[in-house]
Order: structure tokens, then sequence, then C-alpha cells
């Protein structure tokens, strides 16, 4: 597999060459030269929030259990952003929570490693860029790379990178950041201060994988053995969860238990596995990097620590042995040729006589490996160069693969394959989306252009309207072309054109062409009900002088509508009186996620209109069971119960919610002193914060029937509260129902206007409006305003015990060397710990008193260099019987625990 290197932006590899000057940067002395205590890992799962390892719960347990294999996890955030299902508790105090419901749960699996960075969970985002913005690239890298160089995982897992509809913008940026650390940690030029200052090393860990495949299994025993990649060429592993362990218990079972410690995110009532073994699932791992030989065909659950964790196969290359191939590029055209180079490193000791085959699909041509030598020496590398052409007849539109053999005298062999797509001189594709095409350019730095077979082409289009829809060119050949692009439109769309013309497209060159698309049968299904799945296929011809090549994308059509300007006696009183709302009725029935529901038990209908200052919304919920009512404290995160969510994209063009206007409004409260009022929020949006606080003259009125059938909300919200001046002739606009049939904070069914799968999270699939005669105020847009504070591993007791003893710092900082803080004489006294402490630095230590596993009471002290200061920390509600330490200074820090005696 490829295993390349990113192009790095100019602000990190100013990081990777110079010395940082960034809050990480560490002191000259900062550690030991050898990281002394580090823990040795074999596998690390790199993730954004508590709970996004949990699906891989069965496989971890299982791999320590059978294995020894020990796997540690790195969460970027502790989900302080997310719902409370048992509390009031958020931000930093529910982020300390959290990281005790992630240690009790990955605990289970045996998992006793937890690195938490740090970072800001700011809110649910479909959003990579966002989530590297807030979290700051060269920062967060850093810290994954240190993590990586100090455990030494020889496999990294992650979760999936791309921007496939509905994946968390955390969860793709964390992937990222994996990606990118996989490398940079095996690269002495990559963050070079934590070689020279901080006495790492780097690590080249052996494989790299993402959390799931894609394509098609059965269930039980044989599920790994009958996976079917949609694109063959992907190397899918799969761990069955029916393994039974040494509890008694299956791996599926123990997984269960595993979630529901994560109480605060409403698991404790997940459902209990299945207990027919053939409904038991596997958990499914896609190869996305290896740096050694591996079988594909192995479908045991040990196929993916093979090598570099466990011994090879019998007649495999010695263990440490890498082989891998990478090319010069990934696209290539019938009768072009790629220079394919085979890797081969030595591992303990030499390797000798070693030969290199490389076989490729059928008609086509590999000349000769050049390069390789004799002998192979122990920790070194040798490469051999091969030049593959690919035949003038070959399909195009289709990844293959090439496969090297590595043989040696006496030593093994072992095999590794590169996938190639071939393509056409000139490739036509539907313009990406901005985050698609920003995700594409750094997979394909990464040399990772196989991971672009994820991501469906889409565009969407409101319905009875029009849109520009571009086709990209590119030429991959190595002469000038012209030709032709047609669009191939389904039933209901028309083009200005269906074949246009291009010329002089240069050899490497890219280009384009535009058409005009409207779809001029309104009638049409909208969102998830259009099309299939919501996608209306779309068709791309692109001729050249050499050929032709067929590309495929779709469009989706979002609902429009017209808002007109408000009746001349509105009120916001709950009734759409005669005349208020003149405009036509919205249907809010449909599902985007969740359970099915019967109008009845679900179902709702709106109307909006607009005064010169202000929006109006009236939404009626048609609702067989209230759910729980929250505390007036608690009015947040409502998707968690009976709810209806606004949102306004002002100029309809936005990429992330950042700059949209999102308001949940609960209908009812238990507050029944008030009367039980409804109370509303802004959430994942422009600025986050109770309603009055953040949409100050935003007016709600609800009217909740008795007996109940549900409810009506009608709201007026300011055009001076959204975040820009609206586009009165695109203005997004959306309308989501949360159902909620329990008590326990958990919505069942989720409805809207425009329903797409994480529709809320994408303001592209927001529907459409206009509003004709409004005049927009001159004005300036909102800046976004960022949750900016995170849960502090210096606050977290757990972190500090685990890092006084497995020699990584909180937060995977900077390590300070062990004479830096020393404690003595920690002792009980009347109300609490004595404990002297001297640091031989400025800084600032956390003490707490510790009964091994909670915390009694803690204390916060300034230090100055060679001052020795006695301390008391105060205890209640139990037995100190330790002295747990976290120490900063200049953005490093350290972690001790002492014995108290008695």
């Amino acid at each position: 597999m490829r295993a390349k290197g990113f192009l790095l932006p100019a602000a990190l590899a100013l990081a990777l060459t110079a010395t940082p000057t960034t809050a990480f940067a560490a002191p000259a002395d900062a550690a030991p030269k050898r990281p002394t205590g580090a823990v040795d890992l074999d596998v690390l799962f790199v993730s954004a929030h508590p709970d996004d390892e949990a699906g891989s719960l069965a496989t971890l347990g299982q791999w320590k259990e059978q294995y020894g294999a020990r796997a540690g996890v790195v969460t970027i955030t502790r989900g302080e952003g997310g719902g409370n299902a048992v509390g009031l508790e958020e931000g930093p105090p529910l982020g300390i929570i959290r990281e005790r419901e992630e240690r009790s749960a990955i605990g289970k699996a045996g998992v006793a490693n937890l690195y938490n960075l740090d970072r800001v969970d700011f809110w649910y985002t479909a959003s990579a860029p966002l989530s590297e913005q807030i979290w700051g690239h060269d920062e967060t890298l850093g810290q994954i790379v240190r993590v990586i160089r100090q455990t030494r995982p020889e496999i990294i897992m992650t979760m999936n990178p791309s921007p496939t509809p509905g994946n968390h913008g955390n969860h793709q940026q964390a992937a990222r950041f994996a990606a990118e650390a996989f490398q940079a940690a095996a690269d002495p030029n990559a963050f070079p201060d934590q070689l020279r200052k901080e006495g790492l090393k780097p690590f080249r860990a052996a494989k790299f994988l993402r959390t799931g495949g894609t394509g098609s299994s059965s269930a039980g025993p044989q599920c790994a053995a009958s996976f079917t990649p949609t694109v063959p060429t992907d190397q899918v592993f799969g761990v069955w969860e029916g393994t039974p362990s040494s509890s008694g218990k299956s791996w599926a079972e123990i997984e269960v238990d595993a979630r529901r410690e994560y109480v605060t995110q409403g698991w404790a009532g997940t459902a209990a596995a299945p207990t027919d073994p053939a409904a038991r699932r596997c958990d499914f791992y896609t190869l996305v990097d290896s740096r050694v030989p591996y079988d594909p065909s192995d479908t045991s659950p040990a196929a993916i620590l093979r090598g570099p964790v466990l011994p090879p196969v019998k007649g495999g290359l010695p263990k440490g042995t890498e082989l891998y191939l990478t090319t010069d590029r990934f696209d290539v055209a019938p009768g072009e040729s790629v220079e394919v180079t085979a890797h081969v490193r030595g591992g303990d000791r030499k390797l000798d006589v070693p030969r290199v085959a490389l076989r490729a699909p059928d008609g086509w041509q590999v000349s000769a490996g050049k390069g390789l030598g004799t002998v192979v020496p122990a920790g070194q590398e040798r490469t051999a160069t091969f030049t593959v052409t690919v035949p003038k007849g070959a399909d195009t539109g289709a990844q293959k693969l090439l496969t090297a053999t590595l043989t040696t005298k006496g030593q093994g062999t072992g095999t590794t394959d590169e996938a190639l797509r071939v393509v056409a001189d000139v490739r036509g594709t539907l313009e990406p989306l901005p985050e698609v095409g920003l995700f594409r350019e750094w997979a394909a730095e990464g040399g990772y252009g196989q991971l672009d077979t994820l991501i469906k082409p889409v565009l969407t289009i409101g319905s009875g309207q029009g849109r520009e829809v571009r086709v990209d060119l590119r030429n991959v050949g190595e002469t000038a072309q012209r030709g032709t692009v047609t669009l191939d439109l389904p039933a209901g769309f028309t083009a200005d054109e269906t074949t246009k013309s291009y010329a002089d497209l240069a050899a490497g060159a890219t280009g384009a062409v535009t058409f005009t698309v409207t779809n001029t049968d309104a009638s049409l299904p909208t969102a998830n009900e259009g099309g299939e799945n919501g996608d209306y296929g779309v068709t791309i011809t692109t001729t050249s002088t050499v050929g032709s090549t067929v590309e495929t994308g779709a469009l989706e059509i979002v609902p429009a509508s017209e808002v007109p300007h408000a009746g001349g006696d509105h009120a916001v009183d709950g009734v759409a009186s005669a005349g208020e709302y003149p405009g036509p009725e919205l249907d809010l029935s449909r599902i985007w996620e969740g359970e099915a529901s019967t109008p009845q038990d679900a179902s709702a209908k709106g109307r909006i209109a607009y005064t010169e200052d202000a929006l109006k919304v009236i939404v009626t919920v048609t609702d067989d069971v209230l759910g729980r009512k929250v505390v007036p404290q608690d009015c947040k995160r409502q998707r968690r119960t009976d709810s209806v969510e606004i949102i306004v994209d002002p100029k309809g063009n936005s990429s992330d919610t950042s700059t949209v206007f999102k308001a949940g409004i609960f209908p009812v409260t238990d507050d029944p002193a008030n009367g039980n009022p409804p109370c509303w929020q802004r959430d994942a949006d422009n600025r986050q914060g109770p309603g009055a606080e953040t949409a100050p003259g935003m007016t709600v009125v609800s009217r909740v029937s008795s007996p109940y059938t549900g409810y009506t909300i009608e709201t007026s919200i300011p055009f001076a509260v959204l975040p820009d001046a609206v586009d009165p002739t695109r203005m997004g606009f959306n309308v989501l129902v949360y159902d909620s049939d329990t008590q326990d904070l958990s919505s069942q069914s989720r409805l809207g206007w425009s329903t797409f799968t994480g529709v809320r999270a994408d303001p592209y699939r927001y529907g459409l409006v206009t509003l004709p005669g409004y005049t927009p105020a001159d004005r300036a847009p909102s800046a976004p305003v960022f949750p900016d504070t995170s849960a502090r591993s210096v606050h977290s007791p757990q972190t500090i015990a685990q890092s006084a003893v497995d020699g990584v710092a909180p937060a995977a900082v900077a390590r300070l060397p062990e004479r830096t803080l020393t404690l003595t004489g920690q002792r009980p006294v009347a109300g609490g710990v004595e404990v002297t402490v001297k640091a031989d630095r400025k800084g600032t230590a956390y003490l707490y008193g510790w009964d091994g596993d909670r915390a009694l009471g803690s204390r916060t002290v300034e230090l100055r260099p060679g001052r020795a200061v006695k301390v008391l920390v105060p205890v209640s509600d139990g037995t100190a019987t330790s002295v747990l330490a976290a120490f900063e200074a200049n953005g490093a820090a350290l972690a001790k625990q002492a014995p108290i005696h008695r």
C-alpha cells in the first residue's frame, strides 16, 4: 500500500523545521533523553470524542485476551459539547464525567491507556475544515505524533476521513490527523524538537486502518470471509463479535455492556446483543496504508495483527520487515506508463538475496525491477523500480491492483499491493461540493487517492428552479486534447445545451464546462423521497481525440417556496388566523432519521411569512406521546425530546453551520411554578446559547393540547439576530421536528421539510425560499462565536494517575524531567492530607487526594523555583491513599503519584 507524505501547508512546514512557537513549545530540557516509563502499545485508536471507539471494543477486547495485544485510545476532545441524559452538567464538568465513562467502557475490553488532547468539543458539525480551524492543525497533529512516538503502536486505527453524508466533521478531521500522524511520526524532519529536546525517536507504525468497510456481508461466524467490497481493490478485514470470551459472554455482549457505560450519551438502555450467533456481526476495518507485507486472503481475527504484532504465517518474512509500493501518480490513462517503486526495509536482521516480482493485471506490461541489490541491511531501506504500462484498450473508470512479492534466501516471502485508477485521457466529473473538493486535495497530497471512491458526487437544486452545473475536466494524458462533454439528465430536468465543447486542454491541465440545468417538473418528489434515496442520477460522457469516458453523479432536489409578506394584523399567539400566513403550507412530516411514524404518532405542517423586521414561523405538530419535559436549566440539545428546530441560512450558501441561525424550541418545560412555559436556545450555529441572550427580541408562543395530541409553536425571529443580511432571492430555510415517546431524553423519529441523512449539519441540503418585495438592511455578517473552554487533563485525576505510570504527559504535551517536581512528607492530617511540594521552575501544581478510584479533594498551588511549599489538600467522604500531582510550566507538564504514609 502507498506510504507517501502529505504536502505540508506553509504553517506546518515551518513547525516541522524550526523551533515551535505554539503553546506546546517545550523548554530545552523538557524531558530526559529517553522517555522513561513510556508504555509500549500494539494498537492505537485515534478518535474525536469519548464513545467513538465503542464499535471496536469487541475487537480490541478479543485481541487483548487471545493475543495479548495492548491497545490505547487517543480522544481529541472529551465530548463536553454534547448532551447530558442524566444531569445538568455541561462544558468542562461534563467532559470530566464523559472521560470517566469512557475509561469504564474501554476497561471492559482490557484497554487501560486513554490520551485526551484537551481540544474543545464545540458542536455537531459535518465540516472537517471547521474542526481543523477550531482545534488547530499543527498543535493537534503534534500531540498525536508525540503519543505515537512515545507509545510506539504497530497498528493505528481511526474512523472514516471522508465527507460522506452525515459523517461527523470531528470524526473526519480526527481520521485525517491520524493519517498524517502515521506518516509524520516516522519522519525525522517532522516535529524535530520532539527528537532534539524531548528525547523521542521517529517511529514507523506498520499498518493504518479505518473502521468500517464499503460493501456487503452476511452475519454470523463467517462474516469476515463473506465480505464483498464495493470497490474490488479495497482490502477489508473482519473480526467476529460472536467469539466467546473467558467470562462466558460473547464479545458482542461485552461491547453492549461497555456501551451502557456512556450514560450521559443516553446509551444506558442500549439493546442487548443478539442471542443467536448467526445474527452477530463482524467489526470491519479497511486497510488504508501498510508498510509491511500482508495476506488479503486471511480472514482470521488475527489477520490485522499478523506481521507487526504477531509472528507472520509460516514461510513469512521476519518480523519487522517492511515491504510497500509507491507510484508516481494514482490516475493513469490507457497506453501510458507509471513508475512503481518497491520499498524493502530490513528489520532486526539483514535480508539476503532479496528479489521483488511485480504482478499487474492481464495485458499490462511490467519492466524488470532495478536497484534492489543483493542484501538489505538490518534497519535500512533499499528500493526496486519498475515501469508499468497500461494497454491502449484498457477499460477506464476502475481501480486495479499491482501486487509485489518479496522473496529472500531462506528467510521467507511476503506480498503487498497498491491500487491505481485507470481513467480516460480526459476525465469529466461533476463539480465537487467545496468540502469534498478539499478532501480530494488532501487525499491526493497524502497518496490516498483511493479514498475518493467513498464519495458520490452530488449537487442540490431547488424544486422548480435552475442552477449552474460545472463539469470539471482533467487531462491526465501526455498530449493536448479537445472534445465534448455531454450531460444526460433524468426526466424532469433540462439543460441549456446537452453537449458542449472544450479545446486546447494541455497535458496535465484542468478545465471546465458549465451547463445551466433546470428542474422543469416541480412535481418531482424532493429531499430523500426523490429519485433513489434522494438522488436523481446524472451521466457525464466526455470525449477526447483518443476516446471517451463515462462518469456518474446525482442531483438532489430540495423543497422550495415563496415567503409572502405577513398579513397586516399578524400576531404571535400560537394561532394561524385568516390572512396571517398567505403563503403555501409546508409539509414537515418526512422522516430523515430514526423510526418510521404514522400521522398520529408524529407529523407536522407549517407556514412562514415575513414583516419588515422579522420572519414569522408557525409549526403544528401532531403527536401521541409527550416526551420528557426538561427543566428550564436544561433548555439545550433539542434533539433529545419533543421539539422543533428552525434553521435559517441567510445567503443560502453556507458551507457549515457557523454562518447559519438555528433555534431549538421546546414546547413545554418542567416548571410548574411558572406554568410549564416553552423555552428556546440556539445550538450548533453562529452563536450558541440561551435564546434571550443569543436571539434578543425573538418571541415564542406554544400551545399544547389537552388531552395531549400535539402542540403548536409560533415564533418571530428578528432579521437582526441572523448572522447576515438575508438574500431575498435565495435564503436557506429548514424546519426539523424531533419526536420522543420516552422519558429517557432520546428521540425516536426525526422529521422535517428538507430531509436527508445528517441534514441538520449540511446547509447545502436545506430548503430554499424567496422573499419577494423584501429589502434587507445593509449590514456586515456576524463573526461566529465558538466555545473556547474545554475540560483539561490537569483537572482530571484519572488522567494524572495514568500519566504518573505510563510516561505520557497529561494532554500529550512535552514531558518535563522527573526532577522538575518533588512530593515529600505526604501524611494524613485533620481536614485532609499534608504534602510538601517543590519545583525547580515556576509553574502551577494541581494536587488531589486519591483513593485509587476517585479524587476526594483538590488544591491548586503556584510554585516558585526551588521553594518548598507545605500544602493541605482537603479530603472529604473517604480515605485518600495517595496524592496525585500534575505540574505545568511553559507548555510542558509532568504527573506524579505519591503514597500517603500513615
